[in-house]
């Protein structure tokens, strides 16, 4: 709060009513010291008349002393009493920057310690929030309409930055410096553990299998094998019979080792994968090869081209707002949904994720705690103190008053009981 935001506050009518009585409880406090100062002197002066005068006296000089001091303790506590530069007087406003650093300081050591900060963040179900929030229709939908929103523009910004080059030149540094040969091993091995090559291996058949058995793969062999034939078998149409020898040896064998999964061509061509393999994680002319086919790869103008246009189509289906942008942002919003649907029948996640936020958020407010301990004592020294004594004084200084009603009744009754204690004790 500064001093401009406190001389912003207002007094409303609320303000206006706890203002007036507050007005009303000081003047009755002090009439009731002013009272009990009338009384001491009465008492005093008719003395002689009666004992019972005695113990009037005693109550009213000890509640006078206890009133005043009492007031004098609630004004000092906010200003000068009578104006007079008494010592440790206006204690809060002599007091301001060591009052600043001792709040930042216990919020700090109190309010944002690592055990009451991860009790409290424990007691947040984050997961359940965001789920019950995604599965909301409208507000999926509005979060997949400004998420289509903002992209274009945030790509937009990427590319006249220079951002686009920038990182389109780190992802290609990135790759150059890749050994691909050890990782290609490496997938090709996890790929054949569980025989998956052979799974492959029937694919490639079926689809070998069915070219060869396509009238128009069948017609350009045999113009092929007829090309090759003398003219004299040509003439008795040897090309057709050769044809389909080929085709009917290939397709037998072919059906042999698919319905046969010890097939001796399975086990040569486990050999020939395996010995492929070891040859690209441990001969380094397999490895150059593959070094530059990729820079060869790399190096080809076409690759910045495809990367461009769809960089470009990226950008224009995004930005479509009455076609394929609407449609984007359908299933955009659907997928917010669905997730928010799994996420929300899912407890294992949601743990997981709460879990993780409580991690990221305790240790972010670890590291920025000492941050809001310096603020806080920051914005407390900026205050303009007479304006916020005056708020304080406003919405507590009726209770305070009451300080002075209690001094004065507690005062006066110690005083009694002393003066009955001397009584008695005289009368011994």
């Amino acid at each position: 709060m500064t001093a401009s935001e406190i001389r912003s506050l207002e007094i409303d009518a609320s303000d206006a009513l706890r203002a007036a009585e507050l007005r009303r409880v000081k003047a009755l406090a002090t009439a009731v010291l002013a009272g009990c100062l009338g009384l001491l002197v009465v008492a005093k002066a008719l003395g002689d008349r009666h004992p019972v005068f005695g113990f009037i006296a005693a109550f009213a000089e000890a509640a006078t002393i206890g009133g005043l001091a009492d007031w004098y303790a609630v004004v000092a506590l906010f200003r000068r009493p009578l104006g007079l530069p008494i010592p440790h007087t206006a204690i809060i406003q002599q007091n301001q920057h060591r009052i600043a650093d001792k709040l930042g300081e216990f919020i700090e050591v109190h309010f944002l310690s690592s055990g009451a900060v991860d009790a409290k963040l424990k007691q947040v179900d984050f997961a359940t929030f965001v789920a019950d929030w995604l599965n909301d229709r409208k507000r999926s939908s509005d979060l997949a309409r400004f998420v289509l929103q903002l992209l274009p523009e945030a790509l937009s910004a990427v590319e006249s930055s220079g951002l686009k080059t920038f990182f389109t030149r780190r992802i290609v540094s990135q790759i150059e410096g890749l050994n691909l040969a050890p990782l290609a091993a490496g997938t090709l091995r996890a790929f054949m553990k569980d025989g998956r090559h052979q799974a492959l291996l029937n694919d490639l058949l079926v689809a070998v299998h069915g070219a060869l058995n396509n009238p128009q793969t069948l017609a350009t062999i045999r113009d092929k094998i007829r090309d090759e034939l003398p003219t004299l078998l040509r003439f008795y149409r040897a090309d057709k019979y050769v044809l389909n020898k080929i085709v009917a040896s290939a397709t037998s064998l072919f059906d042999d080792i698919r319905s046969d999964p010890q097939h001796p061509f399975r086990s040569e061509f486990d050999q020939m994968v395996r010995s492929f393999v070891d040859k690209l994680d441990g001969e380094s002319a397999y490895a150059d090869r593959i070094e530059q086919l990729k820079r060869d790869v790399l190096a080809r103008p076409e690759l910045g081209d495809l990367a461009q246009h769809l960089w470009s189509s990226v950008i224009a289906m995004i930005s479509d707002n009455s076609g394929s942008g609407a449609v984007l942002q359908q299933h955009l919003s659907s997928m917010f949904m669905e997730a928010g649907r799994q996420l929300a029948a899912d407890p294992e996640m949601r743990a997981e994720i709460n879990q993780g936020l409580v991690a990221v958020l305790r240790s972010f407010i670890a590291d920025q705690k000492s941050g809001v301990s310096s603020f806080i004592a920051d914005q407390v020294k900026s205050w303009d103190m007479a304006q916020l004594i005056g708020l304080i004084e406003l919405n507590i200084g009726r209770d305070l008053q009451y300080i002075r009603f209690n001094g004065t009744l507690i005062g006066g009754l110690a005083g009694l009981a002393l003066h009955t204690a001397e009584v008695l004790i005289r009368m011994l």
